[in-house]
């Protein structure tokens, strides 16, 4: 069960997510829901399409169970299958 002690180990694709900091300024504020993750990137369907964000250096929030959680990307930089045998 997901929940925001476990969740860098557990499935982001589904989740609500939006951008709170990230070395590339023009990001902040991107929200959407996640539809793809690749080992350095979240691919976010936002209401005017699908945007590509890198992992490191950037801070997302995120709702898990009614609770909003705010976790750096660098922590989630890895193959989602092999994040989530960790």
């Amino acid at each position: 069960m997901r929940s925001p002690t476990n969740i860098a180990r557990h499935e982001i694709i589904g989740l609500e997510i939006v951008v709170v900091d990230a070395n590339n300024k023009s990001l902040i504020g991107i929200q959407g829901e996640v539809v793809d993750e690749t080992k350095q990137s979240f691919i976010i369907q936002t209401k005017n399409g699908e945007k590509r964000v890198l992992k490191k250096g950037t801070s997302f929030k995120l709702k898990v169970n009614n609770q909003a959680l705010i976790i750096k990307g660098d922590i989630l930089v890895a193959r989602p299958e092999d994040r989530i045998k960790k």
